[in-house]
């Protein structure tokens, strides 16, 4: 069974396409389950109208696969509670702030 910490490592290769910054540093990762049978990746995107969210949410299945290839992928996308910037990590927001 792989760790929360193995499987975030991995997410921080998922890059939101429209702010240019992996899904964890941007606060889009909620919660993270892993049982015997399936790792759960509960998350949230910054606009519930996201247009690129099937493609997020299949590069996320995609990356947690290439770790744990026998296990189910569940993705659970949510809107609450809803993604506000205070949720991205301190880095994040630094990128952020020199890119302005």
């Amino acid at each position: 069974m792989k760790s929360k910490e193995e499987i975030l490592k991995v997410l921080k290769n998922v890059i939101d396409p429209e702010v240019g910054i992996n899904i964890v540093d941007l606060g889009l990762v909620y919660e993270i389950e892993s049982t015997e049978d399936y790792n759960k990746i509960t998350m949230t995107l910054t606009t519930p109208g996201c247009p690129m969210h099937s493609s997020i949410t299949n590069w996320v299945e995609t990356a947690v696969r290439q770790i744990d290839p026998e296990k189910n992928v569940i993705v659970n996308l949510v809107w609450q509670p809803p993604w506000t910037p205070d949720k991205m990590s301190p880095e994040a927001k630094q990128e952020l702030f020199e890119r302005n």
